[in-house]
C-alpha cells in the first residue's frame, strides 16, 4: 500500500512539472487576455494562426507574431521545431490530429468527439483491467473487512506483518492487483491535460462552431458577458445564449451516472464505501460549478468521456456476470 501511495505522488508531481506549458497572452496590468466576443483566455504559444479578424487584431495588438506561423489547416507535428518532451510527445501529434479530423468532417466540435472515443478506445484494455480489478476488490470486501476486524488491536511488528500476508492472500483468491489503478492514472491524467492544452493552442478549435454552440465560449461567459454584466444576462434569454445553461446540465447528468455506476467500486468495508460515495458527490458537485467556466469545447470533450465510462461499465459489469454465471453453472 505504501507504493502505491508514493506512485500517486510520483503521478502527481510529474504531471504537474510536465503540464503548464501554455502562455497566456498579458496585458500591460499583467492580467490575461480574453477574446472580446467569446471570453476566450489567448495563449501565445498557438500553434497555428487564427482566422477571426478580431482575434488576429488582438494578437497583434499585444505584440504576438502570428505571421510566421501555418494556417491550422498545414500544420504538421514538426512545426515550431523541438519545445521538449511534453509538447513533441503529446500536444502537437494530438493537436495534428484533431485539425485534421476537424477539416475531415467539417466540425472541430465533432473531431473532439471522435479523438476523444478513439483515445479511450485505444487505452480501454487498461481501463478495462482498471474496472475489473475494481469488481474484484468489491467482491472481496467481506474478507478483507474481516482481517481488519482480526487485527484492529493488534499493532505489533509481527501481526502487521502476518495481516500483510492475509491480505496479499486474499487479493491472490479475488485475483487482485493494487497496482492496476495508478497504471490507468498513470495514462489518463497526462492524456487529459495534453487535450487540455491542445483545445487552448489550436485558434481553429476556439473560432469554431459546433451544435450553434460557441467552444471558445463558457457558459458564464455566455450568460454573463466578458464584463460580467447582470443585464447581459437578462438579454441572454431574448438572444438564445441561455440554451448554454444546457451545458452544465448535461455535464452534471453525465457526471452523477458515471459516478453512480462506479460508487463503492474499490471499497474495502461499509465505512470506506460511505466515505468514498461521500468523495464522490463533493467532486461531482465541484465538476457542476466548474462546468460554468469550462468552454465549449473542453465541455464536449468531459460529456464524451463520461458517456463512454458509463457504457464501458455495463459492458464490462454484463460480461463478468455472463463469465460468472458460466462458472457456477459448471460447478
Amino acid at each position: 500500500m505504501h507504493k502505491k501511495k508514493i506512485l500517486v505522488v510520483l503521478l502527481l508531481v510529474m504531471t504537474i512539472s510536465l503540464t503548464g506549458c501554455t502562455s497566456y497572452v498579458k496585458d500591460d496590468k499583467g492580467g490575461v487576455v480574453k477574446e472580446p466576443t467569446n471570453g476566450q483566455s489567448l495563449v501565445s504559444n498557438i500553434l497555428c494562426q487564427p482566422e477571426d479578424p478580431t482575434i488576429v487584431k488582438t494578437y497583434e495588438k499585444h505584440d504576438v507574431n502570428i505571421d510566421k506561423l501555418p494556417t491550422c489547416p498545414k500544420f504538421t507535428p514538426a512545426d515550431g521545431g523541438y519545445e521538449g518532451i511534453w509538447s513533441t510527445i503529446f500536444i502537437k501529434p494530438l493537436s495534428w490530429l484533431i485539425i485534421q479530423i476537424g477539416g475531415f468532417v467539417k466540425s472541430y466540435g465533432l473531431a473532439i468527439i471522435i479523438v476523444t472515443l478513439l483515445i479511450r478506445l485505444i487505452i480501454f484494455p487498461i481501463s478495462k483491467k482498471s474496472a475489473m480489478q475494481s469488481e474484484n476488490m468489491k467482491k472481496a470486501s467481506k474478507d478483507l473487512e474481516k482481517l481488519q476486524n482480526k487485527y484492529r488491536n493488534r499493532t505489533s511488528q509481527e501481526d502487521q506483518m502476518m495481516q500483510a500476508q492475509e491480505m496479499m492472500s486474499i487479493y491472490k483468491k479475488y485475483n487482485i492487483n493494487p497496482m492496476s489503478g495508478c497504471i490507468f492514472a498513470f495514462i489518463q491524467m497526462p492524456l487529459f491535460f495534453a487535450f487540455l492544452e491542445s483545445l487552448y493552442r489550436i485558434p481553429a478549435v476556439f473560432e469554431g462552431k459546433f451544435l450553434g454552440f460557441s467552444l471558445g465560449t463558457s457558459p458564464f461567459n455566455a450568460l454573463f458577458g466578458t464584463s460580467f454584466s447582470f443585464d447581459h444576462f437578462l438579454n441572454s434569454f431574448s438572444t438564445g445564449n441561455w440554451i448554454y445553461l444546457l451545458l452544465p446540465l448535461v455535464v452534471g447528468l453525465a457526471t452523477f451516472f458515471s459516478f453512480k455506476m462506479n460508487s463503492g467500486l474499490g471499497a474495502t468495508n461499509p465505512a470506506q464505501e460511505k466515505q468514498m460515495k461521500m468523495m464522490m458527490n463533493i467532486m461531482m458537485i465541484f465538476i457542476f460549478i466548474a462546468s460554468f467556466t469550462m468552454s465549449t469545447s473542453i465541455i464536449i470533450y468531459w460529456i464524451t468521456g463520461s458517456l463512454f465510462t458509463i457504457v464501458q461499465t455495463a459492458v464490462i459489469r454484463r460480461h463478468k456476470d455472463a463469465r460468472d454465471g458460466k462458472k457456477r453453472s459448471k460447478n
